[in-house]
């Protein structure tokens, strides 16, 4: 059955009270989860923005510099910076590509690996910790709403 793609009608300009939305919560949730993480991952070294390319790396979710931007919806000069601390860390090194000059690849060093095998424990406990309470079939119907709702921003995007 074929999503609406008419706009609801919950929210009211004169009604409207920002701590109530539901994108505020988010927010706040997102938030929450951002801190406790990098609260969490901080023993080992790393930051909130520099978990993310090492645990792409880690899945095999990217291997190029060009690759991570895309994954992590940065521009390339932003991911360059970060792999740039990352490497200085220790933790993932860059190598130009012999084929193809303009591909660079990455990859975790042997520290890189051993740091980013921390991280899917973290967030797994972290989700874990803000779920608290719900059943599975809530966690369940929550993941739907979500993915409905971001299906809804793509389709709005796509609009003219």
């Amino acid at each position: 059955m074929p999503r609406s793609t008419v706009p609801a009608d919950f929210y009211h300009a004169d009604t409207y009270a920002a701590e109530a939305s539901v994108g505020f919560m988010m927010r706040r949730v997102l938030l929450s989860m951002v801190h406790e993480t990098s609260r969490r991952l901080e023993p080992h070294g790393i930051t909130h923005a520099q978990w993310q390319p090492l645990l792409k790396l880690l899945l095999g979710k990217a291997s190029t510099v060009a690759e991570l931007a895309r994954e992590l919806q940065m521009d390339p000069g932003a991911t360059t910076r970060l792999l740039d601390r990352l490497e200085a860390k220790g933790l993932c090194r860059r190598i130009r590509s012999a084929s193809d000059r303009r591909v660079v690849n990455v990859e975790l060093t042997p520290e890189g690996e051993q740091v980013a095998q921390h991280i899917p424990r973290a967030l797994s406990e972290v989700m874990n910790c803000h779920l608290a309470g719900f059943t599975k079939s809530e966690w369940l119907a929550l993941k739907g709403y979500l993915l409905r709702m971001s299906d809804n921003a793509e389709a709005f995007r796509q609009e003219p």
